[in-house]
């Protein structure tokens, strides 16, 4: 059997267990109906164009809906690509619970990732979370989102993600001094860190400082961004969202929703049994960035102010801790609302907890009612409604791949090594000359 043969068999095969590209656009409306049905809460849309041909499509479970206020007000948005036959973009929507897991929110099927299809996916993403001042979303600098996250959420802060700022960072410029004093930059907590890190940039790489200033400092910066941003400095949690579901970016739209939803129910599942099991008042994630600084505040030496302020210094370093207001001029408990090795030092000298000076959203019935929800199934028993069954959403008209189409198939990374493999040196007989024998065995 040739490759060409066995390639057409493997698709058939594969149409027959998941459907055809085609039949799971077909089926979507009813898909969507009877996922809703089964999950109370759960918001869905479906946009065709007048031809009746697939647009747009968001799905957003309804225990994702419930359990989002239990979760830190920042939201991390990211596309990736399909793979079927008519292409397309996965949007997301995801955060991160008490225990720094990923916690999805919304997912979205568009065309492309353009200004029409990111405003499309926030208006949908504002009827589950709604615009708010306390509010925070982290991206790439995509130019559409921008544009789109201004026109929906005015009132939230936008964030970019730092990782992808490196990366142009170390193309453009390849200084490695000033990418260092750049991450110095991002991750400095107090206003005077970052403006003598900024001013070093300056000196060192000017264009580079031009670039950070035109990349917009409440963006990339703890120091300056408006909002609360806590640890979230990159977009990696959707990154890894995107890593999980890339085996089935090639699967028709109705397997990629039901392998989300399957994937959904699984990790709410696990992380509810998980929630109950925890012996701490704080998550299990927190307590362990917690007990580090607990062993570095027993070196710090505590001195009173007044009631309420006490002074903790280490070596030449000295901060002033306000217990009533939870605040250290070190201000990590500020963008972080966990208490810093200083508080802790000055809560244990004062008898206070650190459970009590930590923010609620950290804690573990947190997690527990983030998750309390479960997410279901479809139910086959129950029947559809006729003007479900009868509503018409085709498959969109497949786009042609820029260039040429290539006449030779991609080869996998073992045949391109066996291309590149040395042919086996063949020995020479001391004797002839001929190759294949030794002197041992020349017949001369």
């Amino acid at each position: 059997m040739d490759y060409w043969k066995a390639y057409r068999t493997l698709r058939h095969a594969r149409e027959l267990v998941r459907g055809s590209p085609e039949s799971g656009y077909e089926q979507l409306p009813t898909y969507l109906y009877m996922i809703k049905r089964a999950n109370p809460g759960t918001f869905t849309q479906l946009e065709v164009d007048d031809a009746q041909r697939f647009k747009y499509c968001f799905l957003a479970f309804g225990a994702n809906i419930q359990g989002f206020p239990f979760l830190r007000k920042v939201v991390v948005v990211d596309g990736t690509f399909l793979q079927g036959k008519y292409l397309g973009t996965l949007l997301t929507a995801t955060a991160q619970d008490a225990n720094f897991q990923i916690f999805p929110i919304a997912f979205a099927v568009v065309d492309i990732e353009n200004d029409e299809s990111w405003e499309w996916f926030f208006k949908q993403l504002s009827c589950v979370i709604p615009d708010d001042e306390s509010l925070s979303i982290i991206s790439d600098r995509h130019q559409s989102i921008g544009k789109a996250i201004k026109k929906v959420y005015p009132k939230s802060s936008r964030g970019i993600c730092t990782y992808h700022m490196y990366k142009n960072i170390l193309v453009r410029f390849k200084g490695r001094a000033e990418f260092a004093l750049v991450k110095k930059a991002v991750n400095a907590c107090r206003l005077i860190d970052f403006q003598t890190t900024f001013d070093q940039i300056e000196a060192m790489n000017p264009t580079l400082h031009e670039y950070l200033v035109r990349a917009d400092v409440r963006m990339w910066t703890r120091v300056h961004f408006p909002g609360d941003r806590y640890n979230f400095l990159t977009s990696n949690i959707a990154e890894s969202m995107n890593n999980v579901m890339s085996h089935a970016r090639s699967y028709p739209i109705v397997q990629l929703l039901e392998e989300i939803r399957s994937m959904m129910t699984r990790w709410f599942s696990d992380r509810r049994s998980d929630a109950l099991k925890m012996t701490t008042v704080l998550s299990r994630g927190v307590e362990k960035i917690l007990q580090g600084r607990v062993d570095y505040a027993k070196l710090l030496t505590v001195q009173d102010i007044d009631e309420h302020q006490v002074q903790v210094t280490s070596g030449t370093s000295l901060h002033v801790v306000n217990l009533r207001d939870k605040k250290c001029t070190c201000r990590r408990f500020d963008f972080e609302k966990l208490p810093c090795a200083h508080e802790i030092a000055a809560g244990e000298y004062r008898n206070i907890s650190r459970i009590s000076m930590s923010h609620p959203y950290y804690r573990k019935n947190y997690v527990y009612t983030s998750y309390a929800n479960a997410i279901m199934p479809r139910e086959f028993d129950k029947s559809v409604p006729g003007h479900v069954i009868t509503k018409v959403c085709s498959a969109p008209i497949p786009k042609q791949q820029p260039d040429r189409p290539k006449n030779s198939r991609i080869k996998f990374a073992l045949e391109i090594a066996m291309e590149k493999k040395k042919p086996r040196k063949l020995y020479t007989c001391g004797n002839c000359n001929q190759v294949r024998h030794n002197r041992k065995t020349c017949t001369l």
